[in-house]
C-alpha cells in the first residue's frame, strides 16, 4: 500500500510540473548573423532576410516576426516573393529552389515550406547549364525565370515547380541574331539579371555578364532587340516609361539604352563614370525612381575610386542637386527602396539597405535625408558584447526616467513612423515591464526594452567620458570637408574598433528601486551611477583599493589602470557617475554585488574582494584570496599563457612536494602505500557499483591557476554568530572553492553620514573537492529565497521569516551544498559533476507560476552546466525538477553571456549579434503571435491613374497584369558582383 500512495503522490506531482514548467525557445532579438540575401514584398509590406546558415526570417510591423529553417545546411542566396500572395522562393548556394507559405492556423500565421525543387536540364549536361545566377519572379504570379550560368533561360510553372520545356530560352536562340563578331569576340558567359518590361509583362530583358543585353519576347519566343555592351555587365533597370534601361558595369560605369526595336543597338545613348576618370570600382547595383513633380531618384551601389576609396562600402544618392555617398562599415548585401501610398506607387519614401552587420533605413523625404530609428533588427554588437544584465518588474518611474534619457540621445532620427507595417501583432501587451542591459567592449552600457516580443532600444550609457583615452574629441567621421569629393556620409551605428579595450565592461548590476547602477570594467574599474534628470557638470572622485594588502616580491606584468580625468566633466541626462573604485592591481573585476539599502557595493577580481561605501565614499573591506603559487594571477593577464618551462617546473614541484607528504607518513613502507591505492580503488569501484551513472568528483590541486579569483558575492541579512540576532553580512566564494563571510555593522540611520560600515571576519569554509563556487544563496525560516534590496519597502515581497534556522546554499561547479546558519553544519547535497561529467556554469533563482491556477507558484533554482542543459531544482529540498536542453556545447559566448529571469526566462547569444530569448516556464511565455492576410485582389480603376513602379527588389522585376493582380518585387544576392533590381508598373487599361 505505501508504494502505491507513493506512486500516485508522484503522479500528481508530475502533473503539478507540468503546470509549471515547459520549456520554449520564443524569439530570436538582434541582427541575423551573416545576411546573404534581401527580399521585400509591398503588397504583403514584409521585408525578408536569408543568412549563410540556411535560416530565413520574416519582419513586418514591430512584433511581427516570422522564422524558418532550410534542411539543408546551405546559404540563402535569393529570396523573391510570389506577386499578390503570401509565397515567397529562396535560392541556395547548392541550387536547390525551395516555396514557403505564411498559412494560418489556430488564428496565427505560421512560416512554413511546402516545396522544393532543383534544376534538371537535359541529360548529360554540364553542371554550369543548371546552375541558376539569376531569377525572375514573373507578376503573373505563375512563373519562375531561372537565368544560368551556362547563358540558358528556364521557366517554371509555380507553385509546383513544374519546367515548361518548350518555352526555354537557350543560348543559341539569343545569339542566333548577333553579329558573329560580337560573339567571336565574346563569350556571353551567365545571365546576370532578368527584368520585365514595365509597360508589357510578357516582354523580358536578358542580361549577360559579358555585356549583351537581350530583349525577349514570351509569346512569339523570339528575341526582339540586342544591345551589344561592351563592359562587363553587373545590373539592370528598366525605367518606368518602359523605352529606356539602365545598366551598371564592372569599370564603375553606368549607360541609358534607349528600346527603340532597331536591332541591334551598338552603343548606348550616353554613358557616365560618376565618380571620375581613373579606375573605379564596380556599380554592382543601380536603380532609378521617379517622383511625381521634381527629378528622379538615382541610387546605386559602388563606383568608387578604386586606388583612393577602395575599400569604401557605399551607396550613393542623387536627387537634383543633392548627391551624398552613405558610407557603411560593413559589407553592402542588398537595398530597395520603399514608395509611399496605399499601392506604393507615389514618390520614394525610404531607401532600406542590408549590410553585413546592420540594417539602416534611409528617410528620403526628410531633408538632410536622415536614419529611422529601428524597432528590430537593431545590431546588439555596434561594440562587441562582453556581458549581460536582466531586470524585470521595472517601477513605472525609473522606466520613463530612462525612457526620457535615450529620447534626448536620439533626436537626430528620422521622426516619421516605421515604414515597415505588414501583418497583425495578436500577442498580448507585456505584462510587466522588463529591460535587457548589455556591457560593451567599447565602455558603454545600452539598455534594451525586453518586455515584449522587439528588443527596442531605449537608452545608451558611455563611461568612456570619465578616463583618459586615446580618442581624439576632434576626430568625427561624421564631419564632411567643404567640397570633398565623393562627398561621404558616415551612416550605421555598427563599430566594431575600441578606442580602449580597458574601458570592456565585464559585470553589471541596476538596483531598479534606487535607481543606482554599478558599472565594473576590465582594469580594475567599478563605477557608481545615479540616474538625473538634469545637464551634470562634475568631478568623479576616485578611491583606490588594494587587493594585495602590500603583499612583498609582487611585479604586475599585465595592463595599466585607466587615467581618471581631473577636470569637470559634462555628463547629459541619464546614468552619472559620482564616485569610482579603482582596484589595485587593474585586473578584471570578476564579481559584483549592490545592496543600495546599505549603500554597498562588493567587488571582486583574481586577488581578492572588498566592500565600498558609496555613501561615505571609503573603504569597508579589503580580503586578499590570492595564492602566493597562483603566478598568472599574480603576473596579470598578458601572462595567461603558461611557457613549458614553467609548466614543468610546478610539475616537478608538485611531485616533489607529494613525494615529501609520502615520505613524512609513510617511511620506508612501500606495501602500505600499495594498500591505501588498492583500498581506494575497490571503493572507487564500489561507488560505481552502487550508482552507476556517477562519477567519483576529483580533488583539485590548491596549486591550480586562479584559485584565489573570486567567482560569486553575495549580501544577505542572517544569522552569523548565534541564532538569536541576525545581521547583515557578506558572503564570497573564489575559484578554489573557498567561501568567506562577513558580519557587517552598519550604524544606525541618523548617524549613517558620521559612523563608519565595519566588517568583521566570521566564518571560512573549504569545499573538500576545491572546486568552483559559481553561487550562494541563503534561504530563510520558510526555504525562500531572501528578497532583494528595498523589495520589502517597495511592499512587493513579503519580510524573510527570522523563525527558525536559516540555510546557506552552496553551488558549486560540481554539486549543490545546504548548510544549516549559524553552525554552518552539512544538511543535504545534490551532485550534478556525477551525471554525464556536468559543470555548472550560471545559476539563477526564480519563480514558477501555475499556468492553471492564478495564485500558485514555486521558487526554483536554475541551473545551466557546460553540457548546455538547463535543470530546475526545488528549494529548499534540492531535489531535480526537470532539465532540457538549451545550448550547444560548443557555444561558448552562450554559455558565458547567459543571463536569467525572475520569472523563468532567460537570454544567451545564439551568435555576436543574436540572443536566443527562452521560458522555463509555463505560465510567462513572451514570443510572437503574428497574421499575415493575402492581399486584396482590387486595384484602382481610373483610367486617369498614372504608371507607376511597385516596389524595387534585389534581382527580379515584377509586374501587374492589366487585369488585377497587385505586383511584387524581390531582391537578390549571389555574390557581390551579382545585383539587380526589380521594378513594377501598373497601367490603366487603354
Amino acid at each position: 500500500m505505501k508504494r502505491f500512495r507513493r506512486h500516485g503522490h508522484d503522479s500528481q506531482r508530475d502533473r503539478l510540473k507540468q503546470e509549471l514548467f515547459q520549456f520554449n525557445k520564443t524569439v530570436e532579438h538582434g541582427f541575423p548573423h551573416q545576411p546573404s540575401a534581401l527580399g521585400f514584398s509591398p503588397s504583403l509590406e514584409l521585408l525578408a532576410i536569408g543568412t549563410r546558415s540556411g535560416a530565413i526570417k520574416l519582419y513586418g510591423a514591430p512584433g511581427v516576426e516570422f522564422m524558418g529553417l532550410h534542411d539543408e545546411n546551405a546559404a540563402v542566396m535569393q529570396v523573391h516573393f510570389l506577386p499578390h500572395q503570401v509565397e515567397l522562393v529562396t535560392l541556395l548556394d547548392d541550387n536547390s529552389l525551395h516555396m514557403w507559405t505564411l498559412r494560418a492556423h489556430k488564428g496565427v500565421s505560421e512560416l512554413l515550406e511546402i516545396g522544393r525543387f532543383t534544376l534538371s536540364g537535359p541529360p548529360g549536361a554540364i553542371p554550369s547549364v543548371t546552375r541558376v545566377t539569376a531569377v525572375l519572379a514573373h507578376s503573373s504570379g505563375e512563373l519562375l525565370l531561372l537565368g544560368t550560368e551556362g547563358g540558358h533561360v528556364f521557366v517554371v510553372e509555380v507553385p509546383g515547380f513544374r519546367e515548361l520545356e518548350e518555352n526555354n530560352i537557350s543560348v543559341e536562340d539569343v545569339q542566333s541574331r548577333v553579329p558573329e563578331e560580337y560573339v567571336g569576340r565574346r563569350n556571353l558567359e551567365c545571365v546576370e539579371a532578368l527584368q520585365e518590361n514595365p509597360l508589357n509583362p510578357r516582354q523580358v530583358l536578358i542580361g549577360y555578364s559579358r555585356g549583351l543585353m537581350v530583349l525577349w519576347d514570351l509569346d512569339r519566343r523570339c528575341a526582339i532587340q540586342h544591345f551589344l555592351g561592351m563592359q562587363q555587365l553587373e545590373s539592370v533597370w528598366w525605367m518606368e516609361d518602359g523605352g529606356n534601361i539602365l545598366s551598371s558595369h564592372s569599370d564603375g560605369s553606368y549607360c541609358h539604352w534607349t528600346v527603340t526595336g532597331e536591332d541591334p543597338q551598338t552603343e548606348p545613348d550616353k554613358q557616365e563614370t560618376p565618380y571620375g576618370s581613373f579606375p573605379c570600382k564596380a556599380i554592382s547595383k543601380i536603380l532609378q525612381v521617379s517622383t511625381r513633380q521634381g527629378p528622379p531618384f538615382l541610387i546605386f551601389n559602388g563606383g568608387m575610386p578604386r586606388a583612393s576609396y577602395g575599400d569604401r562600402h557605399c551607396i550613393s544618392v542623387v536627387h537634383s542637386k543633392a548627391h551624398v555617398a552613405l558610407d557603411f562599415t560593413s559589407r553592402i548585401i542588398d537595398f530597395f527602396v520603399i514608395r509611399e501610398g496605399e499601392h506604393h506607387k507615389g514618390d520614394p519614401s525610404a531607401l532600406m539597405v542590408l549590410a553585413e552587420e546592420e540594417l539602416v533605413v534611409v528617410d528620403l523625404q526628410n531633408e538632410g535625408w536622415p536614419v529611422f530609428h529601428t524597432p528590430y533588427l537593431v545590431p546588439l554588437h555596434c561594440s562587441a558584447i562582453t556581458c549581460s544584465h536582466h531586470v524585470s518588474a521595472i517601477p513605472l518611474k525609473l522606466w520613463e526616467r530612462v525612457q526620457a534619457a535615450g529620447k534626448l540621445q536620439n533626436t537626430h532620427y528620422s521622426r516619421r513612423p516605421w515604414p515597415i507595417n505588414g501583418g497583425q501583432n495578436l500577442a498580448p501587451d507585456p505584462p510587466q515591464r522588463d529591460l535587457l542591459l548589455t556591457g560593451h567592449e567599447d565602455g558603454t552600457v545600452r539598455f534594451w526594452d525586453a518586455s515584449g516580443v522587439c528588443l527596442y532600444p531605449m537608452y545608451k550609457l558611455s563611461t568612456a567620458a570619465v578616463f583618459h583615452t586615446d580618442t581624439d574629441p576632434n576626430d568625427n567621421m561624421n564631419q564632411n570637408t567643404e567640397g570633398e569629393w565623393p562627398p561621404f556620409r558616415k551612416v550605421g551605428c555598427f563599430d566594431p574598433y575600441s578606442d580602449d579595450p580597458r574601458l570592456g565592461i565585464q559585470k553589471i548590476h541596476l538596483c531598479k528601486y534606487s535607481g543606482y547602477l554599478a558599472v565594473a570594467g576590465t582594469a580594475g574599474q567599478i563605477l557608481m551611477l545615479e540616474m538625473n534628470d538634469e545637464l551634470a557638470c562634475q568631478t568623479v572622485e576616485s578611491t583606490v583599493v588594494d587587493l594585495l594588502q602590500g603583499q612583498e616580491g609582487f611585479r604586475w606584468k599585465g595592463q595599466a589602470r585607466l587615467d581618471l580625468r581631473q577636470e569637470p566633466v559634462n555628463f547629459p541626462p541619464g546614468f552619472q557617475p559620482f564616485t569610482l573604485v579603482q582596484c589595485q592591481p587593474p585586473a578584471v573585476v570578476t564579481a559584483i554585488a549592490l545592496h543600495s539599502e546599505w549603500k554597498l557595493v562588493a567587488f571582486g577580481t583574481s586577488h581578492g574582494f572588498g566592500v565600498y561605501d558609496y555613501q561615505q565614499k571609503s573603504n569597508v573591506l579589503v580580503k586578499c584570496t590570492l595564492n602566493p603559487s597562483d603566478q598568472v594571477a599574480l603576473e596579470g593577464p598578458l601572462s595567461r599563457v603558461k611557457s613549458i618551462k614553467k609548466s614543468l617546473r610546478q610539475s616537478f614541484r608538485r611531485i616533489r612536494r607529494s613525494r615529501v607528504s609520502m615520505h613524512k607518513h609513510h617511511p620506508n613502507n612501500a606495501a602500505k602505500l600499495q594498500e591505501i591505492n588498492a583500498r581506494l580503488e575497490a571503493e572507487a569501484l564500489h561507488e560505481m557499483e552502487l550508482a552507476p551513472v556517477q562519477r567519483k568528483i576529483e580533488a583539485r590541486s590548491a596549486d591550480d591557476s586562479f584559485t584565489g579569483l573570486v567567482r560569486t558575492l553575495y549580501f544577505a541579512d542572517t544569522f552569523l554568530n548565534d541564532s538569536y540576532h541576525n545581521t547583515p553580512a557578506l558572503w564570497a566564494g573564489t575559484n578554489g572553492g573557498a567561501i568567506f563571510a562577513y558580519m557587517l555593522r552598519l550604524p544606525p540611520v541618523e548617524r549613517r553620514m558620521d559612523d563608519q560600515v565595519m566588517a568583521y571576519p566570521v566564518k571560512e569554509i573549504q569545499l573538500m573537492h576545491r572546486a568552483p563556487v559559481v553561487g550562494l544563496v541563503v534561504l530563510d525560516g520558510r526555504g525562500a529565497p531572501l528578497p532583494e534590496p528595498l523589495e520589502v519597502a517597495h511592499d512587493l515581497s513579503r519580510s524573510p521569516e527570522m523563525q527558525g534556522y536559516h540555510q546557506l546554499l552552496v553551488i558549486s561547479e560540481e554539486q549543490l551544498k545546504l548548510f544549516t546558519l549559524p553552525k554552518v553544519s552539512s544538511k543535504a547535497k545534490l551532485k550534478l559533476t556525477a551525471v554525464d561529467g556536468s559543470r555548472v556554469r550560471r545559476v539563477g533563482v526564480a519563480w514558477f507560476g501555475s499556468s492553471r491556477v492564478e495564485d500558485y507558484a514555486e521558487s526554483g533554482l536554475v541551473v545551466l552546466t557546460n553540457q548546455g542543459d538547463l535543470h530546475v531544482i526545488s528549494l529548499p529540498s534540492i531535489k531535480m525538477q526537470v532539465h532540457y536542453p538549451c545550448i550547444r556545447k560548443e557555444d561558448v559566448s552562450g554559455d558565458r553571456l547567459l543571463c536569467l529571469h525572475q520569472t523563468g526566462q532567460g537570454f544567451y547569444l545564439i551568435s555576436p549579434s543574436e540572443f536566443e530569448r527562452f521560458s522555463l516556464s509555463a505560465r510567462w511565455v513572451v514570443e510572437p503571435r503574428c497574421l499575415v492576410e493575402a492581399p486584396s485582389q482590387s486595384r484602382p480603376t481610373s483610367p486617369s491613374s498614372q504608371p507607376y513602379r511597385d516596389q524595387l527588389d534585389g534581382a527580379s522585376t515584377q509586374h501587374r497584369y492589366k487585369s488585377a493582380r497587385q505586383v511584387m518585387e524581390h531582391a537578390l544576392l549571389n555574390d557581390e558582383s551579382e545585383y539587380m533590381r526589380n521594378q513594377c508598373d501598373w497601367l490603366p487599361t487603354v
